[in-house]
């Protein structure tokens, strides 16, 4: 029953897909009105008097900046963490009077 469920699923995305592509074909003005955009972004600089001007807006900018700080941070420390531990594996694993030296 899953089968036959994951074949719908496929051939009705493969026809939206084929419907996609022609309406974009036949109704080009259309599809482009359509189509979602990003958002216009201020320029970096506009951002930078923001931060500058606004004493609310500089705190919860540096917070936001700190809390990203930190926590990239712990992903750093986590990740040493987990690589110290594999490593600490391997050398158990690779220990140096086990092996018989080839004479």
């Amino acid at each position: 029953m899953s089968g036959a469920f994951t074949r719908l699923r496929v051939q009705l995305t493969l026809a939206l897909g084929a419907a996609e592509i022609r309406l974009r074909l036949r109704l080009p003005r259309l599809m482009w009105a359509l189509t979602r955009r990003p958002a216009e972004r201020e320029s970096p600089f506009a951002e930078l008097v923001r931060i500058e001007a606004d004493p609310a807006y500089r705190a919860l900018f540096f917070a936001g900046l700190d809390a990203a700080l930190e926590e990239r941070l712990a992903t750093r420390t986590a990740v040493v963490a987990e690589i110290e531990a594999v490593a600490e594996q391997l050398r158990g694993l690779v220990r140096p009077g086990d092996h018989e030296r080839a004479a």
